[in-house]
């Protein structure tokens, strides 16, 4: 199933330039009152590539995604989206270049009230004026992508943890992002559990070059995306271990303190003889 997400946001709510980074952070701190939490912080994602930020809690991980929303503004630097500068932007251009991002949250976030397909299909009810019909055909393709259709007018309270997350990720891609935000979708999930979102973050990088930043303290997750691929084969979609080159272009960002202690790919990561790195991966 090809869901054919948009293009990264770009200028007046155009499609970026294919060669324009998806996102780009340079130079950027922040602080809360004596409080450091990014300091001089760089780094980019290109499209339909991936970033793993990991790091310590209270690091800094989040505040990232934050600042690529728009949420919070930076003290110094500059975070760009799809070739757009955010940190100086007003709401309203706000709101359309988050048109074009997908958020995942820890929990789900999912309305306990809505069914699942009014959960998945919430933002394209109440900020579009597409035909119902229209949006219940949407609602169904995405569920179907994270092999949840059945399950369209159950309650979200009828779901196991693993399943409410695949929902949350259907929500997210229902409104065609270029790029999607996950923050520590894996937490409190067990293993088998976790790998099932693991793969559907994989299938959304390969098959539909959704770009995809994923911050999460759970390095067993953070390599399962960095090293395995999605496929189609034989009508089928498998996600299975990578080669080198694919799994070379997933990248770890580890934060320490607000700074960017190690950038690279999996197997420099597991090559470092940082002390910090070899204490965190142990």
């Amino acid at each position: 199933m090809a869901l054919n997400p948009t293009t990264q946001p770009g200028p007046a709510g155009g499609a970026a330039a294919a060669d324009t980074p998806a996102v780009e952070l340079r130079h950027v701190s922040l602080a809360f009152d004596d409080k450091v939490v990014l300091r001089d912080v760089s780094f980019t994602l290109l499209p339909g590539h991936t970033k793993l930020i990991l790091g310590a809690s209270g690091s800094g991980k989040s505040t990232i995604l934050k600042l690529i929303l728009g949420l919070l503004r930076p003290d110094a630097g500059e975070v760009y989206v799809g070739g757009e500068r955010v940190d100086q932007m007003e709401e309203r251009d706000l709101l359309r270049v988050r048109g074009g991002l997908g958020m995942v949250f820890q929990e789900g976030a999912l309305f306990d009230s809505l069914t699942v397909g009014e959960n998945v299909g919430f933002k394209l009810y109440e900020e579009t004026h597409r035909p119902l019909g229209e949006i219940r055909a949407r609602v169904e393709e995405v569920l179907g992508f994270v092999r949840l259709g059945e399950f369209i007018d159950r309650q979200p309270s009828e779901l196991s943890g693993g399943q409410r997350r695949r929902v949350a990720i259907a929500r997210a891609l229902a409104s065609k992002p270029g790029i999607l935000l996950y923050d520590e979708a894996t937490t409190g999930l067990d293993p088998i559990t976790a790998i099932t979102v693991d793969e559907e973050i994989v299938k959304l990088r390969d098959l539909e070059e959704v770009g995809s930043i994923v911050v999460t303290h759970q390095l067993r997750d953070a390599f399962f995306v960095a090293t395995h691929e999605a496929r189609r084969a034989g009508g089928r979609i498998e996600v299975a271990p990578a080669d080198a080159a694919k799994a070379d272009e997933a990248e770890f960002i580890m934060l320490k303190e607000g700074l960017v202690a190690f950038e690279g790919n999996a197997a420099e990561l597991r090559a470092s003889t940082d002390s910090y790195i070899r204490t965190f991966l142990s």
